[in-house]
């Protein structure tokens, strides 16, 4: 099947529609507002993606510097409204201000570009020097942040639940993967496929943290949104790459929905078929493959998750099973029959995903 006839962006959320659900039920008002609020503009949001697909998103043209092989970033603030892009606050190679969420969104920008570049060889999110756009301080208490198919957006959260969205690097690299995705197999945002995408947004923002902190795959915590969660809430992070489903056990959010193993598959129509919820499964896989082998995660793991994901075999609407099966490919094609090869054919034997004939 052809893979990536063309471009059909979406609308990617960090926080899944479920959670917020649950918050604006509360009888809590100080946590079921911001939710609230929360889930309209991300309706707006998703409605305006669609329609954009639709009509044709403006094109945007990468600077002619772009072949410098560095990032053009532009840093813009919405002072708490939803009209995008917002006031420009912070252009590339000007110097940080006293604004920490403008200078950690930069940061984190300039972080997920190194990592595709240095270790990928990839020049920003499109392979040809794409701006990277971000907007901060996006509406009233806006519990989320975003890739709408153009741009990275980042709300300060509600203070209750969640805080800063800038403050976890992953969550920004998360984000900007998604439009990685969007310019490379394109998956398709639902059920299986919805689940790889949320997937290799969350491969990838692990290991820009990764990268960023120096560390191993053991040194790792394999946790995605650490820091993002407020301190009344019984929880670690969003997700556990490494548990998927111990992330959070909280009286209000209630338990980390994610399975680990194809066993515990969750079937739902929410969630656009469970996407961040099923993306638990081949998150572990990544986390077993890397484990097993050692070393830094984007060094051999991400090699193989990285050559699936760019080299024109992921059909847009794969399966679990497709996706393994790539990876093996991948891994025997990259290493032979070595210790990559029987990493990733366990790792995928462990959650039960068939990965061999």
């Amino acid at each position: 099947m052809a893979t990536n006839p063309g471009f059909e962006p979406v609308f990617c959320t960090i926080i899944p529609p479920h959670v917020l659900d649950t918050l604006a039920q509360s009888d809590d008002a100080a946590l079921a507002g911001p939710a609230r609020r929360t889930l309209e503009r991300d309706s707006i949001e998703r409605t305006h993606r669609r329609l954009t697909t639709v009509i044709g998103a403006p094109s945007v043209t990468p600077p002619k510097e772009a072949a410098d092989d560095k990032p053009h970033r532009t840093i813009y603030d919405a002072r708490r409204k939803t009209e995008l892009p917002g006031r420009k606050v912070r252009g590339e190679g000007e110097k940080p201000g006293k604004d920490a969420t403008v200078n950690r969104a930069y940061a984190g920008l300039g972080a997920t570009f190194e990592l595709f570049h240095k270790t990928y060889a990839r020049n920003s999110i499109d392979g040809s020097g794409l701006p990277l756009n971000a907007t901060v301080h996006y509406g009233e208490d806006y519990g989320n942040a975003f890739w709408n198919g153009e741009q990275m957006v980042f709300g300060d959260g509600d203070g209750e639940i969640f805080l800063d969205f800038t403050i976890p690097v992953d969550v920004i690299g998360h984000e900007l993967t998604h439009g990685v995705v969007q310019y490379t197999a394109n998956l398709t945002y639902f059920g299986q496929p919805g689940a790889l995408n949320e997937s290799m947004a969350d491969v990838f923002g692990s290991m820009i943290k990764q990268y960023t902190l120096g560390q191993t795959s053991a040194d790792a915590d394999w946790l995605i949104g650490a820091g993002l969660l407020a301190p009344r809430v019984t929880g670690k992070a969003l997700r556990s790459m490494k548990e998927p489903g111990t992330a959070y056990d909280d009286d209000v959010l209630g338990k980390d929905p994610q399975p680990a193993d194809m066993d515990h598959y969750v079937r739902t129509g929410r969630d656009n078929g469970g996407v961040h919820i099923n993306s638990g499964i081949p998150n572990r896989a990544f986390y077993l493959v890397s484990d097993a082998l050692g070393g830094h995660s984007w060094e051999r793991a991400g090699q193989i998750w990285y050559a699936v994901l760019t080299g024109g075999e992921l059909a847009q609407d794969a399966s679990f099973q497709d996706f393994a099966r790539l990876t093996v490919a991948a891994a025997r094609e990259k290493y032979g029959d070595g210790d990559e090869l029987k990493a990733v054919i366990d790792a995928w034997s462990t959650v039960k995903v068939p990965a061999t004939d």
